[in-house]
């Protein structure tokens, strides 16, 4: 049997493709510079198109774009050749990838993109392609080689192509300003989107949920409000509604060593005072990290225009159930 060494493989394959991209960079110019400025000024989409390998690196980009504020989408060549040009418009910017620049889908679609007035950038390995002669700016992805032991398979060329792609995305949200608030809202399912959208209000206890006690009442009646509440604590209140303390199942225990008649004590003289408070308005991951650092399981939320007055109290539980970690 023949002996393969696949690490080894792996690392020439790495190699490779890290040296193309590396050349990718050292070649980037004013073109580039460009086709940033023809994508910050357009008003419609980003259409991104390209054959085979190609159109799937071509889905990604086209993604990225997306979810970093810009509207864009992939048409494979074919189904513009039969209808889907009809989305295009000549406030769009397409975006056509094709290392030999002569693919004949492509290539066919070029008359109708003249026809439209969109401007074209081609991301080609031929710079004396017909794709490259047509567009606007052209973009140089060509590789000395590809992974491919045979030279066949895009490998090397797909990543310098994939590469550039994010580079013109990240480029252009740097341009635009895009935010980290800016990413959540078009990632709301996500767990990025999550800590920077979900607020201790969207997952708090309130109202009748929320355990509280008088500072009078006996600790009898307390023990049974925490077992309804189930959150392992309740807030104690002062008769004016002000929060005093509360009294976790840590007091309870404390508290049963210190009294004999511990049941017919009042709340109030084994309660635990100053007990941690944040704003309903307050990222739920900021609460979270809150608890962990103060080795506590349960904060009480007050109302973000009066730190008076109690609206509710959130778990870690909550939060972890919320998605968050």
């Amino acid at each position: 049997m023949t002996d393969f060494n696949d690490i080894q493989t792996a690392r020439r394959v790495m190699r490779i493709e890290s040296e193309a991209i590396a050349s990718l960079a050292d070649r980037l110019d004013k073109n580039f510079s460009r086709a940033v400025e023809l994508l910050m000024a357009c008003n419609g989409k980003v259409i991104v198109t390209g054959m085979g390998k190609s159109g799937h690196i071509g889905g990604k980009i086209a993604s990225t774009f997306a979810s970093t504020g810009t509207s864009a989408f992939y048409m494979h060549p074919a189904e513009g050749m039969h209808g889907d040009l009809g989305v295009m418009s000549k406030n769009d910017v397409i975006i056509a990838i094709s290392y030999s620049g002569n693919s004949s889908e492509l290539i066919g679609l070029l008359p109708s993109l003249k026809k439209i007035g969109a401007p074209l950038i081609a991301m080609t390995g031929n710079s004396r392609s017909k794709l490259a002669k047509f567009a606007d700016v052209v973009l140089d992805i060509a590789v000395t080689e590809e992974a491919c032991p045979l030279g066949l398979a895009p490998t090397a060329s797909t990543t310098s192509s994939l590469v550039l792609g994010d580079a013109l995305a990240v480029a252009l949200l740097e341009r635009k300003g895009f935010s980290a608030d800016d990413f959540a809202l078009l990632h709301p399912g996500g767990s990025l989107g999550k800590r920077l959208l979900l607020q201790v209000s969207h997952i708090m206890h309130s109202g009748d949920d929320t355990p509280r006690v008088n500072r009078k009442i006996f600790v009898a009646d307390a023990v049974v409000e925490m077992s309804q509440k189930r959150m392992g604590i309740t807030g104690v209140f002062g008769d004016e509604g002000k929060l005093l303390g509360c009294v976790t199942d840590g007091d309870l225990r404390r508290g049963m060593q210190r009294f004999d008649d511990f049941f017919q004590r009042k709340v109030e003289e084994i309660m635990s005072e100053s007990p941690k408070t944040i704003s309903a308005d307050t990222m739920a991951v900021d609460a979270l990290r809150l608890m962990e650092k103060s080795r506590i399981s349960v904060v009480f939320v007050y109302d973000p225009q009066d730190k008076t007055k109690i609206v509710g109290a959130v778990h870690m539980h909550d939060i972890l159930s919320a998605g968050l970690e």
